[in-house]
């Protein structure tokens, strides 16, 4: 199996060292930079499986660098864990929003950094890669990865592609927000509850220029439904 390549963004040498040895123990090919310049560039050389971005970087900070990442469209399939020493819910949450697929607070360990960056590398598999679902031309490509809404494309993050490829495929069904943590994010991962509504908004976000916000359906006291009917 081709070692899976993540790009370390940290400005302080000490940190990234750290952050090197404990990847390439775990069998993780690893590249560096130092601030998003440097990421720019090495994206461009070497496009990485994972982003494991820093909060605070010179210039261009790792949360405004997050919302490039997702605004580009060679970069917005690429996963992003946030590194920080924030440890704020109001913080973890706006990581979210900003493009994250997950957060991951100063001090931790080796053990918790390489579990968290399997959890997402896990999450972003395709699975099932000759499957398209499509609804009322709201269309999802598991192969490509690529969503449209008739002939205009979706731009969707991994996280948000996986959220509706869930919905896609469990139509007019009400799940709680545990449930959808479990096939989404997928089950022993720790991520709170309140991250699937960060994700829902995202989602609902990018469907919206297409009509399609609609069929994400809020059931109060339940969760979600997805569906083309009047909730």
């Amino acid at each position: 199996m081709q070692q899976k390549h993540i790009l370390v963004v940290e400005d302080e040498l000490a940190i990234r060292d750290m952050l090197r040895f404990s990847l390439e123990r775990a069998d993780f090919r690893v590249s560096e930079a130092e601030d998003a310049q440097q990421a720019r560039l090495a994206i461009a050389d070497d496009r990485p499986d994972l982003i494991l971005l820093d909060w605070m970087l010179p210039g261009a900070s790792g949360a405004e660098y997050a919302r490039e990442l997702r605004r580009d469209e060679l970069t917005t399939g690429i996963p992003v864990i946030m590194v920080t020493a924030r440890v704020e819910e109001e913080d973890r949450v706006r990581g979210l929003n900003l493009g994250a697929d997950d957060y991951i607070t100063k001090p931790f360990s080796s053990a918790e950094l390489v579990a968290r960056v399997r959890a997402v590398l896990r999450r972003y598999q395709p699975g099932g890669e000759s499957e398209t679902i499509e609804m009322e031309g709201l269309t999802l490509d598991a192969a490509s990865q690529r969503v449209s809404a008739g002939e205009k494309p979706v731009k969707l993050g991994p996280t948000e592609f996986r959220l509706l490829r869930f919905f896609m495929s469990n139509p007019e069904r009400v799940y709680s927000r545990e449930q959808m943590l479990d096939r989404v994010w997928g089950q022993n991962v720790y991520v709170e509850e309140r991250t699937v509504d960060v994700h829902i908004r995202r989602l609902r976000k990018a469907l919206a220029p297409h009509g399609f916000d609609a069929f994400i359906q809020t059931v109060r006291g339940s969760g979600y439904r997805f569906s083309n009917k009047p909730g």
